[in-house]
């Protein structure tokens, strides 16, 4: 908590109070929280209406013998009692003011905590398979996890960002496999299908065009040997399951075949193809201002036998059964709907075997919380994952899921058609070339990510004060702006007569400064960076209605300097809290 809380001043002088009023409830939790009218004053507590019924008394009358209670302070300006019995308290200006020094003395770490006592914390995001780039989907969970991170390490955890990166399984193979046979197209192989479950984008064709650049027709073998033992494709006009079944197998059997006719030149196919998508994700990630600390390699686990002792492990404890020549995990046992395969009978590992291996990893590199970020689709795949955590004997509470919806972007009041059959889906490169970073930082995390967003493209783009990331920014270059026409050393203003600021207008922002440690208590706690850009756009309304109200370089010295010190205080709770959602702060617009 900063040091600037009359939170605990006033919560110390109602615990004085009530050890007057009723002593046997001493220890009851004193809550104090901000009412959302300025009428309603500067913080407001439910103290009389708690202890109402445990005292059978009216939450009124408990209001008014804890005011009588209430010891003197200079804190207080007025305390009064509101509707059906809530204490309500008006500060002092001076105790509002106070918050400006505060600010402009701590400058960037105005509102950093010790809430996470520098506890490890893992947060692993976006996590897409690189199999083609990353859509606006990804991009929202991107700026959730990014923000997520930022604002934990500054409410004092010890974070680690993560990209966990599927590069064992089915789906690389998938796009491996539809790379050459776009390759082979190039080479002048005719008689091939291109399934229409491989992967279509045209980014294939540039991975193809590369191989074939690099390797010319070394790749290259003729139809007959890769269609051997392939089932035909189905009409495509038929969707039954059937058919869908039959398309699969025959995608399987092009993959082997693939293995077989390239034997090495396959893994040189998958690798290029791995790398390229790698490559073009990270860097999607890095102009988005996404960085993370670590990429952490599936196949990894596989080669330090972290998967095999993983389901060795499990099986020595009882957990898992053998049916059909199938290991399975007894899932049902921790609350999942059915047991899940953890190695099939062919004594391949599954999915959900290596994901249970990435989670022991996570915790024998010494994370005491856990962090996951997935797509609200994954919502079913939590109780298998925690139950697999508890089953190898670890704390399953270490790990929290947070889910992210889809984002629904929105041109023209007309929903914007994001379809991935064809691979022509909205990239997060189109998104960001199309509104800019900030927009996008911004928008993504003006929902809780659980819900669902509409993000308006026509909004994000425009200049105007209904654009919100517009608006916060606007507010800095404004500021900037004025203290540039000042042209005085804003280090001076630590020391501004601030005791001058006594207008209604600045008290209201000098609150709202205060309140900045408060919404990054509460963020942390919840997981959730949206109050953070809420709190920047009402910090932003307060300060453009007192520019346009008072004017700042006004004759009168003490009072131009106290009006430029809380001008300044203002731009710097702006920049820290755009700083964690990771928005720049022009000083000119």
């Amino acid at each position: 908590m900063s040091h600037h809380d009359p939170r605990t001043e006033l919560a110390t002088l109602l615990r004085h109070a009530l050890a007057s009023v009723a002593p046997d409830a001493a220890d009851t939790p004193i809550l104090l929280e901000r009412p959302r009218e300025a009428r309603h004053g500067d913080f407001a507590s439910n103290l009389a209406m708690q202890l109402a019924r445990a005292l059978k008394k009216n939450p009124r009358e408990l209001a008014a013998r804890l005011l009588a209670e209430l010891p003197v302070s200079s804190l207080v300006a007025k305390a009064e009692i509101a509707g059906a019995g809530f204490l309500n308290f008006t500060l002092d200006a001076a105790a509002k003011t106070g918050v400006v020094a505060e600010v402009l003395a701590t400058g960037a770490q105005y509102g950093r905590l010790t809430l996470g006592g520098g506890q490890k914390v893992l947060v692993e995001f976006v996590s897409a398979n690189p199999t083609g780039p990353l859509h606006v989907g990804h991009g929202r969970g991107a700026a959730y996890g990014a923000s997520l991170s930022s604002l934990l390490a500054f409410a004092g955890w010890d974070v680690t960002q993560e990209y966990y990166v599927n590069d064992a399984g089915r789906q690389m193979d998938i796009l491996a496999v539809s790379t050459w046979l776009r390759y082979l197209e190039l080479s002048g192989v005719s008689g091939i299908d291109f399934p229409p479950n491989a992967y279509q984008g045209d980014y294939v064709r540039v991975m193809a065009e590369q191989l074939r650049a690099m390797r010319g027709a070394r790749y290259a073998r003729n139809a007959v040997e890769v269609l051997a033992n392939t089932p035909g494709l189905p009409d495509a006009a038929r969707q039954d399951e059937a058919a869908k079944t039959q398309r699969e197998q025959h995608l399987d059997a092009l993959i082997a075949n693939g293995k077989k006719l390239l034997g090495e030149d396959w893994n040189a196919v998958h690798q290029h193809v791995l790398t390229e998508q790698l490559a073009d994700g990270r860097g999607d990630l890095e102009e988005f201002g996404v960085q993370f600390d670590v990429w952490f390699s599936e196949k990894g686990l596989f080669d330090t036998g972290l998967v095999a002792r993983c389901v060795d492990r499990l099986e020595k404890a009882g957990h898992l059964y053998l049916q059909d020549g199938a290991k399975w995990f007894k899932s049902t046992a921790f609350g999942d709907e059915k047991d899940r395969v953890v190695q099939r009978e062919n004594g391949i590992y599954t999915y959900f075997a290596s994901d249970i291996a990435y989670h022991l990893n996570k915790y024998e590199r010494g994370f005491e919380k856990l962090i996951n970020i997935w797509g609200a689709d994954h919502h079913g795949y939590i109780p298998r994952v925690k139950g697999a955590i508890t089953a190898l004997g670890l704390d399953a509470k270490a790990l929290e899921v947070a889910l992210v919806q889809f984002a629904v972007l929105y041109r023209g009041g007309q929903k914007v058609s994001m379809s991935t059959r064809s691979g022509e889906f909205v990239t997060l490169r189109e998104l960001r070339n199309e509104v800019g970073n900030d927009a996008c930082r911004f928008f993504y995390v003006l929902r809780k990510a659980d819900q669902h967003l509409d993000f308006d493209l026509d909004l994000a783009r425009s200049q105007t004060n209904e654009n919100p990331v517009y608006y916060v920014q606007y507010a800095h270059a404004r500021i900037a702006s004025v203290l540039r026409e000042w042209g005085g050393e804003a280090a001076a203003l630590v020391h501004a007569p601030v005791d001058r600021l006594v207008g209604e207008r600045e008290l209201a922002l000098a609150g709202k400064l205060a309140a900045f440690p408060e919404i990054i208590e509460s963020a942390a706690q919840d997981l959730a960076p949206h109050p953070i850009a809420f709190y920047l756009k009402d910090l932003a309304a307060e300060f453009h209605a007192w520019y346009n109200a008072e004017r700042i370089l006004v004759p009168d010295e003490a009072t131009k300097l106290a009006r430029l010190a809380l001008a300044a205080a203002t731009r710097q709770v702006i920049r820290n809290g755009l700083h964690l959602l990771g928005v720049s702060c022009p000083d000119s617009m």
